[in-house]
Formats: structure tokens, C-alpha cells, sequence
């Protein structure tokens, strides 16, 4: 999968399918994403294995053969992989990424196996049931997940890619977990529906202590501080409901559209 790359990635690959006819690549018309280059390269998938992987080797080609002999001989549908250890990567990075999973898998109902990666080798039947999750914003680990069937995980130290560098920012990691905890629960909206609630008794309650406090004592001026306090902090509550209930309308927004998941400039890939 060529996800609209501007190095050599298209002339390399058209090399090898000049020597192997076995090779097929697709050639995106612009970058669409990681999420778009899996999707499209499971529904141009033809075989009753399929394996998916990266191309600069943090995936170690030498567990293939034990994928394979696991889905021959045992009874597994899925063969995945997780990393035990996250050497060489930013403290501060893995420090989030386990967060993240904790954090996904208390508030949804699909697990998420801390460390996993996409690097799996699959059957025929799981990956049709992958492709009939057609939807345009993708979330892989949790559709992996969702789909259910018999995993067995097979475990490895991290490994240092051969070559280049991450294309992954903090910032766009980050933007990726979000998109993950809005496609696989509703739990935000939950959040922010109890806070609003939480918010009206406590302001009822402080309304009533005014009132009782300005018959009284005629307390008609004091406060003025916390009312301010109270206007910023029921403001912010505001801004963020607002936010998620955002997000949410505007993955609908884009569903609704059924624009395709990616579009392919060039393939070697006949069409039926």
C-alpha cells in the first residue's frame, strides 16, 4: 500500500512487481491515512491467510511461520502480536499509551490488549466480517477486537524499525486515542450528562443558601468572588459538553456523507 507517499515507495514497489508477478501494490490519489491503507488492502485481499504488517521490519517477519503452524493446527482464527517491552521509544509516549489502554478498556466494552499491534496474520472468514465494518472513521484495534473470534497472541520485545522514522506526533497519537474512545463508546456523553446534572443540584442548592442568607442576614453583596468562580467553572462544563456532544455530531456529519474510504490512483490489480 502506497498511502500517497513523496519518496520512491511507487517506483520500488512497480520494481517488484516487475520481478514478481505475485507482488500487487495500490497507489493512493493523496495520503488517506493508515486507517484507509489497511481497509484497502484487506477488501483487495485474495487469500485464505491474510497477514498485515509494516513495511520497516518493527514487525518480524520470523514469526510468520508460527503464525502459520497456529492457524494450521490449532484452533485460531486470528494469530496477533503485542510488544512486552517499549525500548527506544520517549518515556513520557509509553507512559500515555498505557494510559490510553486503561482508560479505553474501563469505559468500553471492547478490550484492547495493551501493546498490540496491527501485525497479525487473519482467516478469510475474520477478514470479511473486518470488511463488513465499513464505516469511514476506522478505529483497527477496536474493530479487530469487535469482531470477536479466537486469538492467540504471541509476544516479542520491541523492535527498531530498519530504516526512517515515525511519522506519528505526539499530538497526532493523541488525536488517533480520541478517535478510538469516540468510535467504541458513549461514555463522554454519559460524562458529560452527569456533570451537568451534578452542576444544576449544586447551584439549586447554593441558590437556596442565598436566599435563606439574604433574608436573614441580608447578606445581598458577599459572594460576589465565588459567583464569579461558579460563572467560569459552569462555563468551561458548558464549553466541554459542548465539545464532546461536537464530536460526536460531526462523526455522524461525516458517516452520513458515504464518502469512500479511499480513492486508488494506480494498482496492478485487475479488476474482476
Amino acid at each position: 500500500m502506497n498511502d500517497g507517499s513523496k519518496d520512491n515507495t511507487l517506483k520500488l514497489l512497480k520494481e517488484l512487481a516487475f520481478k514478481d508477478e505475485n507482488v500487487k501494490y495500490i497507489s493512493f490519489s493523496r495520503n488517506f491515512g493508515k486507517e484507509s491503507a489497511l481497509y484497502a488492502g484487506l477488501k483487495n485481499s485474495s487469500g485464505d491467510y491474510i497477514a498485515v504488517m509494516d513495511a520497516d521490519l518493527q514487525d518480524p517477519p520470523n514469526l510468520l511461520p508460527k503464525m502459520i503452524i497456529a492457524l494450521d493446527r490449532e484452533d485460531y482464527d486470528i494469530v496477533a502480536t503485542r510488544r512486552v517491552s517499549r525500548e527506544g521509544e520517549p518515556p513520557i509516549r509509553s507512559f500515555f499509551a498505557r494510559t490510553f489502554y486503561k482508560l479505553f478498556n474501563r469505559i468500553s466494552k471492547v478490550e484492547l490488549v495493551d501493546g498490540a499491534r496491527d501485525y497479525k496474520l487473519m482467516t478469510r472468514q475474520v477478514v470479511d466480517a473486518i470488511l463488513d465494518l465499513s464505516e469511514y472513521n476506522r478505529f483497527s484495534k477496536g474493530i479487530f477486537s469487535w469482531v470477536g473470534f479466537n486469538t492467540k497472541w504471541l509476544e516479542y520485545a520491541n523492535i527498531e524499525r530498519a530504516s526512517g522514522e515515525t511519522s506519528w506526533s505526539f499530538w497526532g497519537l493523541f488525536k488517533y486515542a480520541i478517535e478510538g474512545v469516540m468510535a467504541f463508546t458513549t461514555v463522554p456523553l454519559v460524562i458529560s450528562t452527569v456533570l451537568g446534572i451534578l452542576i444544576s443540584i449544586i447551584s439549586f442548592l447554593y441558590l437556596i443558601y442565598i436566599v435563606l442568607s439574604t433574608i436573614l442576614f441580608g447578606n445581598d453583596v458577599q459572594g460576589w468572588a465565588s459567583t464569579v468562580s461558579i460563572m467560569i467553572l459552569l462555563g468551561g462544563i458548558q464549553l466541554f459538553s459542548i465539545g464532546v456532544l461536537g464530536q460526536y455530531l460531526g462523526k455522524t456529519y461525516i458517516e452520513t456523507k458515504h464518502r469512500p474510504i479511499y480513492i486508488t490512483k494506480e494498482t496492478n490489480i485487475e479488476k474482476e
